[in-house]
């Protein structure tokens, strides 16, 4: 059964940072696709970046490049999304989800995941 847990989000001032996890379970976690994405209320829902496991980040959507960074950490079964520099447009209800079928090749412009975590939430204040 596949299992997605998100945590790490919480309250920060702009300009802060925050390290979101999304511990996994039940599926192959090598060379896997994984997405990040972000709803904030009464928006839609928005891609933020997605990860090919044991190979590297695929995709960053432009309002996040070069401050958000996905990573895993070796030998567990964990992905992350490391970020800085945020702004309080960046308050949004954070998911993590994957598709263990895909391929790296596809993995960047995948949208549509068929499994996706509880998510975490994230409020940015000025």
């Amino acid at each position: 059964q596949v299992q997605l847990v998100e945590s790490g989000g919480g309250s920060v001032q702009a300009g802060g940072s925050l390290r979101l996890s999304c511990v996994t379970s039940g599926f192959r976690f090598g060379g896997t696709c994984m997405g990040w994405f972000r709803q904030a209320p009464g928006k839609e829902r928005e891609k933020v970046a997605t990860y090919y496991t044991n190979r590297g980040a695929t995709y960053y959507a432009d309002s996040v490049r070069g401050r958000f960074a996905a990573t895993q950490e070796n030998g567990k079964k964990v992905i992350y999304l490391q970020m800085n520099s945020l702004k309080p447009e960046d308050t949004a209800m954070y998911y993590c989800a994957t598709d263990p079928n895909l391929l790296w090749i596809e993995c960047r412009d995948i949208d549509e995941f068929p499994y996706w975590g509880q998510g975490t939430q994230v409020t940015v204040f000025s």
